[in-house]
């Protein structure tokens, strides 16, 4: 299940997300990974991750600036992808997905998945954000009654 954005087998309907402030969020390729809107200027946005088991963690602008949020702790942008995560995935199924060492049912918030951090892993943006302009490729279809099952992040 680790190369698929959906989590099969879930039965918990997802939470309402702030498409505004995150408007991608996926479980994927053992990351936690999405795209997180600047608070301070509208045309900016940062490509932030989570690694599955080390929690290692990054965040950078789409351009790979590093966000000068990260000093050896997860910015806010990490933080609220991990919170968008949540709310999307339920929280059993993120710390399930990033492995979160101990007992998952007696992880009750995000500060509870942060404490088993890891270090900053710098990666490349590049791969996480094309992912997100191949999903907005969708709003340009026609309107259908089908259901579309990659747009369930949207939901």
């Amino acid at each position: 299940m680790t190369n698929s954005s959906f989590m099969l087998g879930s039965t918990a309907a997802p939470g309402k997300r702030d498409i505004k402030k995150v408007p991608f969020v996926e479980l994927f390729n053992d990351r936690l990974q999405g795209v997180v809107s600047s608070g301070s200027d509208i045309e900016r946005v940062y490509v932030s991750f989570f690694a599955a088991e080390s929690l290692d963690f990054y965040c950078s602008t789409n351009n790979n600036r590093p966000c000068g949020g990260l000093g050896g702790y997860p910015c806010k942008h990490l933080q609220t992808l991990l919170d968008e995560a949540i709310a999307q995935y339920g929280i059993e199924a993120v710390a399930q997905f990033l492995k979160v060492p101990g007992d998952v049912t007696r992880i009750q918030s995000t500060a509870d998945i942060i404490a088993h951090k890891g270090t900053v892993k710098k990666e490349p943006a590049g791969e996480v954000f094309s992912r997100f302009l191949n999903y907005l490729r969708y709003l340009e279809l026609a309107a259908s009654h089908r259901p579309i099952p990659e747009m369930g992040w949207f939901v």
